[in-house]
C-alpha cells in the first residue's frame, strides 16, 4: 500500500503541484450531496457524468477528481493540479478490487464473520480461553 502512495507522490513535482505535500487530499465514496459538484466536474472535463457507484478526491471541501468504480473512467478538474488526486483514486479502487477478491464465499464468508467478531456460530463448541 505505501509503495502505491509513493510511487503517485514521487511522480508529483512539490513546487507547482499542491497536492503533492501541502494539502489533504480525502477519498471516499461519493454521497447524495456530491451529485451536483459531481455534474460541474464531468462539464469541466467536457466528459459525460459518472454512473453506478463513484469514489471522490476531495480537497479543501471541494471535489477535485472522481472515479467511477463499474469501469475505472476517471473526470478531474483540469484547472487544478489534480494528478496526485487521480492516482490516489486508482490506488484505492485497486485497494477494493483486492479486498473484493479475497471475500469468502457463501457459509465460509460468514463464518469468517464470526471468526472476525470473536464469535461462533452457535452449532460448534468454543474452547476455554485461559486469562492471564
Amino acid at each position: 500500500m505505501w509503495r502505491g502512495i509513493t510511487k503517485a507522490f514521487d511522480r508529483l513535482d512539490p513546487v507547482t503541484n499542491t497536492t503533492a505535500l501541502r494539502d489533504v487530499v480525502v477519498i471516499r465514496p461519493a454521497h447524495d450531496a456530491d451529485i451536483a459538484p459531481l455534474h460541474d466536474l464531468a462539464e469541466l472535463d467536457s466528459a459525460a457524468p459518472l454512473e453506478g457507484p463513484v469514489l471522490v478526491a476531495v480537497v479543501e471541501g471541494h471535489v477535485w477528481a472522481a472515479m467511477g468504480l463499474n469501469g475505472g473512467r476517471v473526470i478531474a478538474d483540469p484547472f487544478r493540479p489534480s494528478a496526485g488526486a487521480v492516482e490516489l483514486l486508482h490506488l484505492r479502487e485497486t485497494q477494493l478490487r483486492a479486498a473484493r477478491q479475497h471475500q469468502l464465499p457463501g457459509r465460509a464468508s460468514r463464518l469468517g464473520t464470526w471468526i472476525l467478531r470473536g464469535r461462533q456460530p452457535a452449532s460448534s463448541t468454543r474452547s476455554p480461553r485461559s486469562t492471564s
